[in-house]
């Protein structure tokens, strides 16, 4: 497999070991591993006075604009493992007409739908895939809602390992067509991501498959959390007020917070941090409800609904690394209704930004939180698009035109 030349590594991973999200037990690096004895998630350590000694501003400044300019803070150790399909930076985006409407300051949309298969997805799955490859992994598997799958098969077929991937009956068509296209074996379950889940658990078992399954792996983490290193950069080094995030599994809610520690260690940072908002559907809020009960592992959501897929997850494994973030931060987590999703996106639009459903739920949330004082009007707030509007179903508000007829053009 042939690699462009700008991802190359110059020097090694600075990854000393693996540790329990939750208890803190050590693992070794390099070894395959799921989750913790404890049943939790492994998070990736660094050498962060190694890194702070060999990585400058001024370094980083001179790098291609991509994924993988962050080298020193990522898994991967030989740069042939890598299986890239050109992880751009997203940009940032401000919602002018947004800030008018809303009488505060424009709201700036880190544009996650300009990756690699069309979402924030392939952050973490380029990592899994190359750390998977790394390992000679032959076979991975997972459960999706939708576009984790899709970023899944495209790099698992880019790295010649073979995929099977697990999706609701439900999961829009065009994500599981785009999941086939690209070499997965996906297959439609009568139930939940979270059932879905169970059955690729059994099949990893049985089969010896690697389980992608959100945080059940540690390096999904490590691709996401380049989210939160590429903000700090975009924004001078400077965190914003506030952060909106659409929140299912929280990986990336988790990572990010992640990065900002490790900024900080390599002296890139200062201890400020933002607010940190996990946003959910009304119709599948776990988060939001242990959240507000105070507690800090999140109980299973039954009849889970809503028409952002993407963060409808019942049960996440990484409950507690998500409530301890928000907490932590002095965010919350919100809870916005379908109605006000689909308002959400219809009034970015306004923006010249189409914004995917999950995106939606955060402009909503940050409206919600300006009414409620939540949020000042004048604070800076980034709400992430964790995917392209273009995969979700729109309105069709086009009109007809007889092209034999009379024609008013004064009307058009």
């Amino acid at each position: 497999m042939q690699h462009d030349a700008n991802l190359t590594a110059d020097r090694p991973s600075f990854v000393t070991h693996l540790e329990c999200g939750l208890t803190g037990e050590r693992y070794e690096a390099d070894v395959v591993h799921g989750l913790s004895s404890a049943g939790r998630p492994l998070l990736a350590r660094y050498d962060l006075p190694g890194v702070a000694a060999a990585l400058t501003k001024e370094a980083l400044a001179a790098r291609p604009r991509d994924l993988w300019r962050w080298r020193e803070l990522l898994p991967v150790r030989d740069k042939a493992h890598i299986v890239s399909l050109g992880e751009n930076e997203t940009p940032l985006i401000g919602l002018e007409a947004t800030g008018e409407r809303l009488a505060a300051r424009a709201p700036l949309v880190k544009d996650e739908g300009r990756l690699p298969t069309g979402s924030f997805k392939a952050r973490g799955l380029v990592m899994a895939i190359s750390m998977a490859r790394a390992f000679g992994i032959r076979t991975i598997a997972m459960p999706t809602n939708g576009n984790a799958g899709a970023a899944a098969a495209a790099y698992a077929t880019r790295a010649g390992i073979e995929s099977v991937i697990l999706c609701p009956e439900d999961t829009p068509d065009i994500n599981v067509r785009e999941i086939a296209m690209q070499g997965g074996r996906v297959w439609r379950v009568n139930g939940l991501i979270d059932d879905c889940g169970a059955i690729v658990a059994a099949g990893a078992k049985a089969n010896g498959w690697y389980d992608l399954s959100t945080l059940k792996e540690p390096y999904r983490i490590e691709g996401k959390k380049t989210m939160g290193l590429e903000l700090a950069e975009q924004l001078g080094w400077e965190l914003p007020d506030a952060i909106f995030y659409p929140t299912g599994g929280g990986t990336g809610l988790i990572g990010m917070w992640k990065a900002f520690d490790e900024l900080e260690a390599i002296g890139f940072i200062g201890p400020k941090r933002p607010r940190m908002y996990a946003v959910q559907a009304s119709g599948c809020a776990p988060i939001v409800r242990a959240f507000e009960a105070g507690e800090r592992h999140a109980e299973r959501w039954e009849d889970a609904h809503t028409v952002a897929a993407g963060i409808r997850v019942p049960k996440a494994v990484g409950d507690f690394l998500i409530l301890d973030a928000v907490r932590a931060s002095g965010g919350k987590a919100l809870a916005v209704g379908d109605p006000a999703i689909l308002r959400a996106v219809e009034a970015a639009a306004a923006d010249g930004v189409l914004l995917c459903p999950e995106g939606g739920a955060t402009l909503a949330a940050y409206e919600q939180a300006l009414a409620d004082g939540e949020v000042r009007r004048d604070e800076q707030v980034v709400l992430f698009n964790c995917a392209t509007g273009l995969k979700y179903p729109m309105p069709d508000k086009s009109r007809h035109l007889d092209r034999h007829g009379d024609i008013d053009l004064t009307a058009l």
